[in-house]
């Protein structure tokens, strides 16, 4: 089938309200007031005798960001759980325990003291901790 074989199909008409005909003047719609009214009639919010639903629930506050935050760390956790030399990386934290999950990044902070030599790899590094990393003559790859 194609386009020029189609047939237009018959198309209901709009009923003409308070014009006469068999209904009469009124049309079914009664005497005065606001359902007799055109586009008279409660609106879709209206709920008799109780308060409106959008009014009944609590409307929210403050603002939440779209974005995960980053799963954090401190300086100090390293030094407790990891050995002289060792490579650091998100996924040994996950091992440790030290994070809840790997998604979206890891981030390193500076809090507490560092004697230890580490290997940080994949991670980001808060300016403190990159100094205090250095500092104990450790090493940082970058992602």
């Amino acid at each position: 089938m194609q386009l020029h074989q189609l047939k237009p199909t018959k198309k209901k008409k709009k009923k003409v309200v308070g014009r006469g005909g068999s209904h009469g003047t009124y049309s079914t719609r009664g005497l005065k007031g606001q359902k007799s009214r055109s586009g008279g009639g409660k609106g879709r919010s209206f709920a008799g005798d109780k308060t409106p639903l959008f009014r009944r629930t609590p409307k929210l506050r403050g603002f939440k960001s779209l974005y995960a935050k980053n799963n954090i760390t401190n300086v100090s956790a390293l030094e407790a759980n990891f050995g002289n030399g060792d490579v650091i990386n998100p996924s040994s934290l996950l091992r440790k325990g030290l994070i809840s999950k790997i998604k979206p990044r890891v981030k390193i902070l500076g809090n507490g003291e560092l004697n230890k030599k580490f290997v940080v790899e994949g991670c980001i590094i808060s300016k403190s901790a990159e100094e205090k990393i250095k500092k104990a003559k450790g090493e940082i790859k970058t992602m």
